[in-house]
């Protein structure tokens, strides 16, 4: 472990200045306070999170105090002890005291722990076994609660054997057409103890086992299915570069050959300078990557580009920030990295004249910066500093608040350095967005101005508070001139330590609304939430683990369920429900209590219909899972007759987590045996030694689930899938790799069109369905607009000819092709409401405007109705609610769910229609009329459980096919737009230690991530009081804005690492844990670390190493180790009895000086040239760069 000293912004009191605190004389200790609101003569009692950490005699941490920190007022206390050895090897959950001392230290700490309202009999310690030698390495590891003291996770460190037969791939390279050129074999292995062997087994006996060599490089990882080795190996050239990455499905036969290859194996090349500038995915074609002499990415092109013969750009300016990007014209790699390294530093900067692309002018020069005169389209374009020409009026004030000048020459603190505007174009057409916004005088964003492609307009206005906490919403909305606009307000209330307790929300004059009003357990866990004005109270519980286990517990067995809507019961750890419904048919498919995370059972009671209520007996799933994880069985449990075997599915995979066989019933249609709707046969491309599903043969030979056919299905050189002639469906993509048309041709013709901007955002969905009956032709036309969560639909209908009854109805033309794209037997055709003329409503307003999304769950424009949602683990919405005209409760949808997310079929009460709310529906994502799901930058199937195209991120889990959904799991995860997230990741912690926010580092901001979806970007008013985060955001913009490629690389290798790179707050001293050291929410990861940002480490640092410290260059420092541990370069890292660990000789350090000197120039700071006040070496070994 290393130690991070890094300040963070709290403010540190002396002793004679801390009022109320009644902390010892007699104790070491740190007395912290952070005021959320400022103290004036008026108000001297400001809301403020105050902490005190007392010390032992060694400086050892003993006790951390968060003064009154409960919901309800009461102290919450961490006891920290050590072992004989001064070993930390329990760490205690924190524990809520049953009053407050006001600082003071505790001398019994746990003693109220036990209250049934807290942990009660629950163990509340984590534990570490470690083994008996001078490496102390863990060899146990207990998480709390007592379930799981029986049930640790297993570190074995052994030297490979004969027996592992771990396979020898070597390449000998050659250099072709600038880049390295590897040619793989395999005619060996291994010999005993030539390898690292270091083996994790999981709470319910799982397997994974790491091989390594000498260098630290990781050459296998095999998972253990049963007595099954299933394998991904990762070979290096003779430079050290990774070459190859083959995963399971190609190493298992260890074919070596260029089919295999092509089809299952991710390939590289790299330049001269160690860049990778050629790559191959599985199941796609070759990609070529083009750098400057800053070694900045300038091109990229996929095959669809190259036959085209373009490529996508990016310019940048001298501080490295991204400028503008767009499609270029160009040649061959080799000549259009020629061309880059021709412009030299290839910096282009800010001009008052400009050029036109595109139908936009562009304030940027195009002639120092490749490419120039090749420019086909530009794409987007970013502003810093001073706002372009044609903003629109910059206000000086919003709220209340000052905004933040851009006159740097006039003005002490300006925007200069700071992001004001980005356009960014359609892909289909020359139409812009244009986005501006606004600041205080302390950076924060406090509005912003969309104007969007019709003419339109979105404006925000935030009102935050002296911590950053947004106090109320302003939302102007308009789609375009000429129509009647919304406004929403929003406003907020908090307790005292900024914990939401009522969200208000309002729509234009209408009366305003207690959207939601929050009650938190003494634990911090939200406990209860009220949603309109209470007219559902929903009741949330959790286990030990901080799991979510209930909602509405207490109503699960009333019958009518004291008038609430849906009860929810998650069983992890524990089975009630059957063991298999049919061992012959399910063979191997047995339900288990699981401890590691994944759920054994769900049960739910839905009212379907008001003053009906369900059966007291609850519905039921209950899962089964492979030694992989992997969901191989959902059996659902009709509450009248368990054992029907209802609603099931049975899913069997290949070693590369593609299904092949799919079995699914639907309910019992006659006699006592379900129907079965699916029996699919998934055969591959390549003799099933592909990822490219090839057709789908269904002998079920039902239409109601997936439609059979088993025809060929069609990709592109992308792998996009484009023909699925079993649905009578062609797709055409844009180079997003997004559906640009949809064509269907079942029944009757049905076309979608959509429309994105350049970075992926849906404007616009057109779907064109034409109905030809006996004597008539009818066009019905739905245009969907999609405008900053505000969604629109225009029908307009047209019939040529006289008509006959003989004439499908129109509900039948509005529907028929769905008939068979979508299992339409799911659900029931959502109403069309007729309003009128506009000028029949008693208040002007937008007639196409249908509904706009709020925090719980949707607003109905047409309706003036607010809709309720009850969503489950995963966000699926399973009940959606509201008050009708009379004030009175009803119920608008109702979903039950298979495990791959298909609606269960005839339920009646799960209703679909053209550009409705009612359509988000699985993982609260859009279902469109081909029967796949939008998740934003891909689509999925959810009756064949896969995606359509490649994952855009699939080198991060190369182990898996680019196909699958959610790591086959769909039970446990959910991809929250299509592709895996980034993964740096910051959490916020409760007082019990259980994380309540996450924040994913993406494409330069922190982005909330909550029940698997990325969020808003964090703009330093969006959390709840953590200014580590704070100054965690800070840091990393200074990164990316400071032109610095070193920092910006290493920041951009963790970004978009094949690990996890988990950060937080710490209060007893700070550290990043490497590899294997464990694993955060349940997922491992590659370092986890501990910041602890304080004015008193700033000072030590000071006067231990004689310069003064700063935010960013402690980042900078730590982030040198995180890269580091990512790139497996720690062969040098001295162990930790070795003298050397942890001080100047320790060349990790060494390192990690170097690279904080890199941001000490950007701010002009003194170099350090000392570590632990010793002379270190300023020229380390092992300094590799980010590629």
């Amino acid at each position: 472990m290393k130690k991070i000293i890094i300040p963070i912004g709290t403010l540190f009191l002396s002793g004679l200045a801390y009022g109320q605190s009644q902390t010892s004389s007699l104790e070491n200790y740190i007395y912290s306070k952070t005021y959320l609101e400022p103290v004036t003569t008026s108000s001297t009692t400001a809301k403020q999170i105050e902490t005190v950490q007392y010390f032992d005699g060694l400086g050892r941490p003993k006790q951390v105090v968060n003064v009154k920190a409960s919901p309800g007022g009461k102290d919450v206390v961490q006891h920290i002890e050590y072992d004989g050895f001064g070993r930390q090897l329990k760490d205690y959950l924190p524990v809520p005291q049953q009053g407050t001392q006001n600082g003071a230290i505790y001398t019994s700490p746990l003693s109220n722990a036990t209250q049934p309202a807290l942990y009660g009999a629950e163990k509340i310690y984590s534990e570490k076994i470690l083994e008996n030698s001078p490496l102390e390495r863990i060899l146990q590891q207990k998480q709390v609660g007592n379930a799981w003291n029986d049930k640790p996770v297993q570190f074995g460190y052994d030297a490979n054997t004969t027996a592992d037969a771990v396979k020898k791939y070597t390449t000998v390279t050659t250099w072709v057409n600038g880049a390295t050129s590897s040619v793989l074999s395999q005619s060996s292995e291994y010999a005993a103890a030539q390898l690292y062997k270091n083996t994790v087994t999981d709470e319910d006996g799982n397997v994974n086992i790491e091989f390594k060599n000498g260098e630290g490089q990781v050459l296998l990882v095999r998972k253990m299915n049963g007595t099954q080795s299933v394998d991904t190996y990762y070979v290096y050239n003779e430079y050290n570069q990774l070459a190859y990455v083959i995963p399971p499905l190609a190493s298992v036969s260890g074919a070596v050959d260029d089919v295999t290859l092509d089809n299952l194996c991710y390939q590289y090349k790299y330049d001269g300078r160690n860049r990778l500038v050629e790559k191959k995915l599985p199941g796609k074609g070759w990609e070529f990557m083009v750098y400057d002499k800053q070694d900045r990415l300038v091109l990229t092109q996929d095959a669809i580009l190259r036959a085209q013969g373009r490529w996508l750009y990016t310019k940048y300016d001298q501080f490295g920030r991204v400028l503008m990007t767009g499609l270029s014209d160009g040649s061959t790699r080799l000549t259009e990295q020629s061309n880059t390294d021709a412009k030299g530093s290839n910096n282009e900067k800010r001009m008052s004249d400009y050029w036109t692309n595109s139908g936009m002018p562009v304030y940027y020069t195009n002639g120092f910066g490749y490419p120039n005169g090749n420019i086909y389209k530009v794409l987007s374009i970013n502003y810093y500093d001073t706002y372009p020409t044609g903003t629109p009026a910059i206000p000086t004030q919003i709220l209340g608040q000052d905004v933040l000048s851009q006159d740097a020459q006039n003005s002490s603190i300006s925007t200069k350095s700071l992001p004001v505007a980005s356009y960014v174009k359609n892909i289909e057409d020359d139409n812009w967005t244009k986005n501006y916004t606004w600041y205080d005088k302390k950076g924060r964003a406090i509005g912003t101005h969309s104007i969007n492609h019709l003419g339109g307009y979105t404006k925000t206005e935030s009102l935050l508070d002296f911590a950053g906490t947004v106090q109320k919403n302003n939302i102007y909305h308009l789609r375009k001139q000429g129509e009647t606009g919304v406004f929403v307000t929003e406003r907020f209330v908090y307790d005292g330590q900024n914990r939401l307790l009522q969200h208000y929300h309002q729509v234009d004059n209408k009366p305003e609304v207690l959207l939601a009003e929050n009650t938190y357990n003494e634990l911090s866990e939200l406990s209860n939430k009220k949603v309109g004005n209470n007219l559902q109270s929903i009741d949330y519980t959790y286990n030990i683990r901080g799991w979510m286990t209930d909602i509405n517990k207490n109503q699960m067995t009333v019958p009518n369920l004291d008038g609430k809507l849906f009860a929810y019961k998650i069983r992890y750890n524990e089975r009630l429900g059957i063991i298999n419904p049919d061992p012959s048919l399910f063979s191997g498919k047995d339900v288990e209590a699981k401890y590691n995370g994944n759920i054994a059972e769900v049960d739910w009671r839905t009212v379907e219909n008001i003053g009906n209520n369900p059966s007291t007996t609850p519905k039921r799933y209950s899962y089964a899972y492979d030694k992989l994880n992997r969901l191989t069985a959902g059996y659902y449990q009709n509450p009248q007759n368990p054992g029907s075997k209802e609603n099931t599915e049975s899913i069997d995979y290949d070693l590369n987590g593609n299904i092949t066989n799919l079995y699914r019933t639907s309910v019992i249609e006659s006699g006592n045996t379900p129907t079965v709707i699916d029996k699919l046969v998934y055969t591959y491309e390549n003799s099933n030694k592909s990822n490219r599903l090839a057709k789908i043969i269904d002998d079920a030979q039902n239409t109601t689930g997936y439609e059979g056919g088993g025809q060929t299905i069609g990709y592109d050189a992308n792998g996009n899938m484009t023909l699925m002639p079993d649905k009578a469906t062609i797709i055409q993509y844009n180079y997003l790799n997004l559906p640009s048309t949809v064509n269907m041709l079942v029944d009757f013709p049905f076309d979608m069109e959509y429309l994105y901007r350049a970075d992926g955002v849906k404007l616009k969905k057109k779907t064109t369905n034409i109905v030809t009956g006996y004597y008539t032709t009818t066009i019905t036309i739905n245009n969907s607009d999609y405008l900053d969560g505000f969604q629109y639909n225009n029908r307009t209908s047209t019939t040529q000819g006289g008509g006959d009854p003989a004439d499908p109805p129109m509900e039948d033309m509005m529907m028929a092709p769905q008939s068979r794209a979508m299992e339409m037997q799911a659900f029931s055709t959502d109403e069309v409401i007729n309003f009128g003329p506009v000028g029949t409503l008693d208040i002007l307003k937008t007639p196409d405007l249908e509904f706009f999304p709020t925090a719980e769950g949707f607003y109905d424009y047409k309706k003036d109705q607010y809709i309720y949602q009850y969503k489950d683990h995963l966000g699926n919405t399973r009940v959606s609610f509201g008050r009708n005209s009379a004030g009175a409760l009803e119920i608008i949808d109702v979903n039950d769910y298979y495990p791959f997310g298909m609606n269960h079929l005839k339920s009646g009460n799960s209703f679909f229609g053209a550009s409705s709310y009612k359509n988000y529906k699985y993982n609260g994502k859009e279902l469109q009329e081909s029967g796949m799901y939008d998740y934003g930058a891909r689509f999925y199937m959810p009756d064949i459980g896969r995606w359509g195209v490649v994952d855009p991120l699939a080198e991060k889990m190369r182990r898996w096919s680019p196909y699958t959904y959610a790591f086959d799991n769909p039970i446990r995860f959910i991809d929250p737009d299509g592709r895996q997230g980034k993964d740096i990741i910051y959490l916020i912690r409760d007082s019990k230690g259980n994380v309540t926010e996450q924040w994913k580092y993406s494409n330069g901001s922190f982005r909330r991530w909550e029940n698997g979806k990325l969020g808003a970007k964090y703009d330093g008013r969006t959390h709840t009081g953590s200014p580590t985060l704070f100054k965690l955001a800070v840091a990393y913009r200074k990164i990316e804005n400071s032109g610095n490629k070193e920092l910006q690389g290493m920041l951009h290798t963790l970004e978009n690492s094949d690990k996890t790179h988990w950060i937080e707050s710490g209060n007893s001293g700070s550290k990043v844990l490497p590899d294997g050291n464990g694993a955060v929410l349940g997922h491992s990861i590659g370092t986890h670390a501990l910041y602890d940002f304080s004015k008193e480490a700033q000072e030590q640092f000071k006067k231990v190493e004689g310069v003064p410290d700063s935010d960013l260059s402690a980042v900078a420092h730590e982030m040198r180790h995180q890269f580091d541990y990512d790139q497996k370069n720690m062969k040098d890292n001295p162990r930790s009895n070795d003298p050397k660990s942890g001080t100047a000789d320790d060349p990790t350090e060494q390192r990690a000086v170097k690279a904080e000197n890199e941001a000490r120039k950007i701010e002009k700071l003194i170099i350090r040239t000392t570590y632990g006040g010793e002379k270190v070496n300023p020229n380390p070994p092992n300094y590799i760069l980010p590629q």
